[in-house]
C-alpha cells in the first residue's frame, strides 16, 4: 500500500518540514516517509534512504494509516505524534545508558558514512533504531550533559614502550604522595620534591591570543582607531632561549632560569640552584623526563655523581609519559598568562615578562583563574 497522490501544496508543505532543522525528529521522519511513499519509492529503498529498517518503515506507515481512506480523512494531522499532554516521559535508566553508549561510539560502527555525531544525526539515529520514540535536539544535549558526555576535540596519545614503565611510574607516584602529605617519608627518603623540565624554545615571534577591542559591524564607531593586528610574517635572526623551570609541590612555588642553550651543564647548574634552596642535610628529589642532558650515561656520569654527593635523588618519568610531570600544567598557565598575544622585540623583554610572571604566580598561587587553568591542564 502507498499513500495517495498528493497535490503541489501538500508536497511543498512536506518539503518545508523536511528541510526545516527544528521541530520534532518524529515529525520530520514521518513527513519524509510520506513524501517518499507518495513518490512511489518502495519500502526497501525508503529504509535505505532514511537509515532504518523496512520493518520500521512498515510500522510507521501502519501507524500513520497511509491508505487512501484514512489519509483523506485525517490528512496532515497524521504526521504528528499523538501526545496526551502533561510532563514529558522521563527516559528510563536503560534508555539513558544506551543513548550514552551510542553517543560515545563512532557513526561508522553503525554503518553510517559520518566521522562524528551531531545532535541532529544522533537524535535521528536513536529514533530510527527504536532506542527512544522521540527526543528533541535540546533534550538530547541536556541528557548527555547530565550523563557527563560533552563534544570534545580528540587529542593525541603516545603509548610508553619503556620496559621499566611500572617501576618508574610507581616511584614518581610515591614521590607525589610524599609531596602531597599523604605518606610520611621514611628514613633516607626525600622530604622535598621538585618537578623539573625545560620550556621552549622561546622564539621572538608573534603569538596568537585575545584582547579586548571595540566591536565592529553595526556597532562600529566610525571614529575608532584601527584594531591592533598580529604580524603575519616574521624572521628569527635573534636565536632562541630556553626556560629551565622547577615546580616545588610542597610549597606550591615555581622557579625558573632562562638560558641560551639547553645542555647537561646548564641542567646541572639549575639543579645546584635548587639544592641551595634547602640545607644539605635535607634530602631532595628531582623528577624529570628522559631528555638526554638529564640522563646519566656510561660516557658521562656527572649527573649521578653530583646527585650522590649532594644528597639528591633524580627520578625519571617513563618514556613518552611527560603527563606524569606536574610542571606541564604550570607551563600551560605560563603560556596562557604571559605569552599568548605577545610580540616581543627582544629576548630581554620576553625574559623579563616571564620572570615577573613567576614572581606574581608565587605570590598569587591560589588565584582562582590560575587554579582553573592549571586544574584543567592536569585533568586533560
Amino acid at each position: 500500500m502507498r499513500v495517495r497522490e498528493i497535490d503541489d501544496d501538500e508536497g511543498q508543505r512536506l518539503l518545508r518540514i523536511i528541510r526545516r532543522g527544528t521541530g520534532s525528529v518524529v515529525t520530520w521522519r514521518r513527513a519524509q516517509m510520506v513524501l517518499l511513499s507518495a513518490q512511489g519509492m518502495p519500502v526497501d529503498k525508503i529504509a535505505t534512504v532514511t537509515f532504518t529498517s523496512p520493518d520500521r518503515v512498515r510500522d510507521v506507515r501502519t501507524t500513520l494509516m497511509m491508505t487512501v481512506s484514512t489519509f483523506d480523512e485525517d490528512g496532515f494531522d497524521l504526521r504528528y505524534p499523538k501526545y496526551k499532554g502533561g510532563r514529558p516521559r522521563t527516559f528510563t535508566l536503560p534508555e539513558r545508558r544506551e543513548i550514552k553508549k551510542i553517543a560515545k561510539s563512532k557513526p561508522a560502527e553503525h554503518g553510517l558514512p559520518f566521522s562524528t555525531w551531531s545532535l541532529v544525526k544522533l537524535a535521528d539515529f536513536l529514533v530510527a533504531e527504536g532506542v527512544v520514540d522521540d527526543i528533541s535536539h535540546e533534550g538530547l544535549r541536556v541528557l548527555l550533559r547530565e550523563e557527563g558526555v560533552s563534544f570534545q576535540r580528540v587529542k593525541t596519545w603516545k603509548s610508553s614502550n619503556d620496559p621499566d614503565y611500572e617501576t618508574k611510574k610507581a616511584r614518581v607516584e610515591h614521590l607525589y604522595a610524599i609531596a602531597d602529605g599523604e605518606v610520611v617519608p621514611e628514613h633516607g627518603e626525600p622530604e622535598v620534591i621538585f618537578f623539573v623540565d625545560e620550556f621552549g624554545p622561546l622564539n621572538l615571534q608573534p603569538h596568537p591570543g585575545r584582547q579586548w577591542a571595540e566591536r565592529g559591524g553595526k556597532h562600529k564607531d566610525p571614529d575608532r582607531e584601527a584594531r591592533p593586528r598580529r604580524r603575519a610574517t616574521y624572521t628569527r635572526p635573534h636565536g632562541v632561549r630556553h626556560l629551565f623551570a622547577a615546580y616545588g609541590l610542597g610549597k606550591d612555588q615555581l622557579y625558573g632560569h632562562i638560558k641560551k642553550t639547553k645542555s647537561r651543564s646548564k641542567f646541572l647548574e639549575f639543579c645546584r640552584y635548587l639544592r641551595f634552596l634547602y640545607p644539605v642535610g635535607k634530602r631532595i628529589a628531582i623528577v624529570c623526563d628522559n631528555y638526554s642532558p638529564h640522563l646519566t650515561t656510561k660516557r658521562c656520569r656527572r649527573g649521578a655523581d653530583w646527585a650522590e654527593a649532594n644528597n639528591v635523588e633524580i627520578a625519571y618519568t617513563p618514556t613518552n609519559s611527560s603527563w606524569l610531570n606536574r610542571i606541564e600544567a604550570q607551563f600551560t598557565a605560563l603560556r596562557y598568562f604571559t605569552l599568548d598575544g605577545t610580540d616581543h622585540a627582544g629576548h630581554k623583554g620576553q625574559g623579563s615578562m616571564i620572570r615577573r610572571y613567576i614572581i606574581w604566580r608565587n605570590k598569587h598561587a591560589q588565584d582562582e583563574r590560575l587554579r582553573e587553568v592549571v586544574d584543567r591542564a592536569n585533568v586533560a
